[in-house]
């Protein structure tokens, strides 16, 4: 395996991911359109972003089914065709005279129409990239992820210029869309043409693992990688491992949810520097290597504690720093549950190739992201209600967090369990 040549792929799957990622900077975009069409309420400001995190999903499950006819340059371009149509047409579209269908138009064009093509090339681009590092499919996943995860706040500052440049107002916001489109599919389409999947897989599926086990103390990377049994989606979805894995990740991403949103905010309220939520957004995407090397290094069980024991602390320290008014602990809380929740995306990964092997990795991995839809719901609710219910206070909010880690923590005891029972790890 020529390793300049992975490395390289690896780097520019990690760019491409890079400006893709500007699809969770919603918050980028919420503020000038609130202030352009000021008969919006918070909800319509917030259903682009959650249709967008939906369809997301869809995307990701369409570019995993693709991956198994069609190649990664072809999938890719498609993408970018989608991207570049949501931005764009937005800027042809928006009419700060017309805010209902104003309304409509950022649904559809940014909510559907963009973030089922981001999902496309996000599936896409993992499942062509990881194969190459069969030994370190964490770590690989966690460097491509971590592109992907400070995707929006590199992009903060350049949008507010590029709005400022083109004169501010709603001509400078529906201009800087057409900019973004063109950007990210020019970044797409040259991408496109660089990354491709292995031409033979690294490992030989159906190897004996049991003569593999027994032949040498000492395995290559190669012989790390689990070589059974391919599940595909069919088989998968049979499987306890996958929806318990599937439940763990849905409360890592909830518990995550419930305070990163909200992470300026938060501080604000204790005291600390309101900049510590972009401080959350960097500890967010260095959460992925991190918890990716973890996973290679000591192994799935132990990855996936260590990431919930880190949530369980961040969660222990924000209820001490809301009981006791000291900022201090809300400095050490807020990072933590960056890392964690910025850790799972990477672990998904890892596990999934790791529990229902490399061949069918696109569709299964593609499945595992749904857990994004109910996460997505079930954090921000949750977080509005409780700090409704308990008057502004976030003491209620922190301990829903650390039930959440604790939950699991149980989640992954039984997912060991049940993977050792049939044989996948």
């Amino acid at each position: 395996m020529n390793t300049g040549k992975k490395w390289g792929y690896l780097l520019t799957g990690a760019v491409m991911l890079l400006f893709i990622g500007l699809i969770y900077g919603w918050s980028i975009f919420r503020g000038p359109l609130g202030e352009i069409f000021t008969d919006w309420d918070k909800t319509q400001l917030t259903m682009p972003f959650t249709l967008s995190i939906i369809f997301f999903c869809v995307g990701g499950f369409v570019g995993g089914k693709l991956t198994q006819r069609f190649k990664t340059r072809v999938i890719v371009l498609l993408s970018a065709v989608f991207v570049f149509a949501g931005f764009f047409l937005l800027s042809v579209v928006l009419n700060d005279q017309d805010s209902s269908a104003s309304l409509l138009a950022i649904d559809v064009l940014y909510g559907v129409l963009v973030g089922f093509g981001v999902g496309i090339s996000y599936n896409a681009i993992l499942s062509s990239v990881v194969p190459w590092f069969p030994g370190k499919t964490g770590l690989a996943s966690g460097i491509l992820l971590l592109g992907f995860g400070v995707g929006a706040l590199v992009f903060a500052s350049v949008v507010q210029m590029l709005i400022a440049a083109m004169g501010g107002g709603s001509a400078g916001l529906f201009q800087t869309f057409a900019v973004l489109g063109i950007a990210v599919a020019a970044v797409l389409v040259i991408g496109s043409f660089i990354i491709k999947k292995p031409e033979a897989a690294p490992v030989q599926a159906g190897a004996n693992n049991n003569a593999a086990a027994a032949g040498a103390e000492k395995k290559t990377e190669a012989a790390q990688v689990q070589t059974q049994k391919d599940y595909r989606l069919g088989e998968t979805l049979r499987t306890p491992a996958f929806w318990i894995f599937f439940a763990w990740n849905t409360s890592v991403c909830a518990g995550g949810l419930l305070v990163i949103g909200s992470a300026a905010q938060i501080a604000e309220t204790f005291g600390a520097i309101a900049t510590l939520g972009l401080i959350v957004s960097v500890f967010n995407g260095l959460g992925r290597p991190i918890n990716g090397a973890l996973f290679d290094k000591l192994g799935r069980a132990k990855a996936l504690y260590i990431d919930n024991a880190i949530m369980l602390i961040g969660g222990l320290s924000l209820l001490a720093g809301a009981l006791t008014g000291s900022a201090a602990f809300i400095f050490i809380g807020l990072p933590l549950i960056g890392i964690s929740y910025g850790g799972s995306p990477a672990l998904m990964s890892a596990t999934i190739a790791k529990f229902f092997g490399p061949k069918f990795y696109p569709v299964n991995f593609a499945s595992g992201t749904f857990c994004l839809a109910p996460a997505a719901i079930i954090g921000p609710i949750i977080a509005a209600k409780l700090q409704e219910s308990a008057g502004g206070s976030y003491n209620t909010t922190f301990i829903m967090l650390i039930a959440l880690a604790a939950v699991a923590i149980i989640l992954n005891a039984v997912l060991t369990a049940s993977a050792k029972r049939r044989g996948l790890e």
